[in-house]
């Protein structure tokens, strides 16, 4: 690997050990081997770093949100696509990060609380949230992402990012009454059936 990607690597190692705030520029040279210049060389700053560090982290745990559902084959949800199996497996999935000790999500916390104080870092991190909309639709409702039209990225997508930072604070809150997948999909039954007879 390069200075780049051990950098990359050394922040992410950093993030899970320290959090954001408590990770410095020499923690990040350390851990990965490189020098101070380099980090400014490769992404501007360290929070510039940090939070692609962040993101890419994200990303890698979001693999787990599609397998190991019941009823379904390695990588794929149970249930048809749109379908409220689907919605429970997909959840059942997204909780089971949720549930695992050091989890991401409570460096999310940390990120989302720090937000106003970075504006570089919330705009980065605003964008990615918005490509992680769009992966969410996918993994919910099938197709392939490129497919995917702004305005379902604002209305479907912001959904499930709505439901995924809900339930970020419960668990990272409440644990004990945290709800689980098939509580959710059961209020979301609820909201459908009281729209059906309005």
């Amino acid at each position: 690997m390069g200075h780049r990607e051990d950098l990359l690597e050394g922040a992410k190692r950093c993030l899970l050990q320290k959090g954001f705030t408590r990770t410095t520029a020499r923690d990040i040279v350390k851990e990965s081997g490189t020098n101070l210049a380099s980090i400014g060389y490769h992404y501007g700053s360290k929070d510039a770093l940090l939070a692609q560090a962040y993101v890419e982290l994200v990303e890698d745990m979001s693999v787990a949100f599609d397998g190991g559902a019941e009823g379904g084959p390695a990588g794929e949800p149970g249930g048809e696509p749109g379908s409220l199996e689907r919605f429970t497996a997909v959840w059942s999935n997204i909780i089971g990060t949720m549930r695992e000790p050091g989890s991401l999500w409570r460096l999310s916390m940390e990120i989302v609380a720090m937000g106003d104080d970075m504006p570089e870092v919330r705009d980065h991190l605003a964008r990615a949230q918005r490509e992680g909309a769009r992966g969410l639709v996918t993994l919910f409702m099938g197709g392939r992402e490129e497919d995917v039209p702004e305005e379902t990225v604002d209305t479907l997508g912001g959904f499930y990012v709505t439901l995924l930072m809900g339930l970020m604070v419960q668990w990272s809150f409440d644990r004990q009454h945290a709800p689980a997948a098939d509580r959710l999909a059961a209020g979301l039954r609820q909201v459908i059936e009281a729209a059906d007879r309005r």
